[in-house]
């Protein structure tokens, strides 16, 4: 009797935050084999994909890691590499805000290019086997929310800075391939995520550790910078099972927000960290000036 052909799932990024808390989670939870592509850098750490497969053994077989840099096309030796896939789940990304409005043409290289490059090996690579194509966009791409309002997935867009409109260039180039070349896509406007493994210059982590430290914390805030911004923070767990919901359920074309069940002001958020730690929170209020092109506060 001729075993059945095992479901592959193709996850860009697998090495980082979010990236690795998915791999996990289809391991745990599905009978797939999963293919982590990463450039393992600032944000991929291969010991996050050593922890999750130390956890059970098992997982070790149905796991492989390639390296490769979306900022170049995926050649035949990368597709080789890659093998056939039926899921593919982009989660690669540069994605910090500070980094992005002093180094913004990265963030093109690496969200627009990248993911350009991503859309047209799943359209000329994996043609006919293709089922769903997970595009990981962020709630940034809105800019921020007045209050009272909780924007839907399809509002009009008002990016903030580069990376959330870096990221809303390739989130319009998932429209465009899905409208073009019937490409499966469905994408994803993610908030805050925390969990285990975060790298350190994310928000939650770095007041912990500027906390622990007696180092002071900068939190954005409005114009004024007397009233510290917010955000629906979900773990990083939940956005796994988001994923591996969306995978099975989500409809081509549609977008959909994963987002927590509480917004919580950032300050309060590093007030009741401070608090855990049991030190006295060092904090500062900031805001990007446009005309002056430097943070106020």
């Amino acid at each position: 009797m001729t075993k059945a052909a095992t479901t592959t799932t193709l996850v860009t990024g697998g090495a980082g935050f979010i990236g690795h808390h998915v791999i996990r989670h289809l391991l745990a939870s599905t009978d797939m084999d999963v293919v982590s592509l990463d450039r393992l850098d600032l944000s991929g750490c291969m010991s996050r994909l050593a922890d999750v497969v130390a956890e059970n053994p098992a997982w070790k077989k149905r796991l492989r890691v390639v390296w490769h840099d979306l900022k170049a096309p995926l050649n035949d030796l990368v597709a080789r590499d890659v093998g056939p896939v039926e899921y593919v789940l982009h989660l690669a990304a540069g994605s910090h805000v500070d980094r992005s409005i002093d180094h913004p043409m990265e963030f093109v290289l690496d969200n627009v290019v990248g993911t350009c490059n991503l859309l047209d090996f799943a359209r000329t690579k994996l043609s006919g086997s293709l089922k769903r194509f997970l595009y990981f966009s962020t709630d940034e791409v809105f800019g921020p929310a007045p209050n009272g309002v909780r924007y839907k997935e399809n509002d009009r867009y008002n990016s903030g800075n580069p990376y959330s409109a870096t990221k809303a260039g390739a989130e319009e180039l998932c429209v465009a391939y899905e409208n073009t070349y019937k490409l499966p896509i469905v994408v994803t406007h993610t908030m805050n995520v925390f969990g285990i493994r975060q790298h350190p210059e994310k928000f939650i982590p770095l007041v912990i550790k500027s906390a622990r430290d007696g180092d002071k914390v900068l939190i954005h805030a409005d114009a004024t910078c007397t009233r510290a911004g917010s955000r629906f923070y979900v773990s990083a767990n939940d956005v796994a099972d988001a994923v591996l919901f969306l995978m099975k359920e989500a409809r081509s074309g549609e977008k959909y927000n994963i987002v927590g069940a509480q917004e919580t002001d950032n300050l309060q958020l590093a007030q009741m960290i401070a608090s855990a730690v049991g030190k006295p929170l060092n904090y500062q209020l900031v805001a990007w000036s446009l005309a002056n092109d430097r943070w106020l506060g």
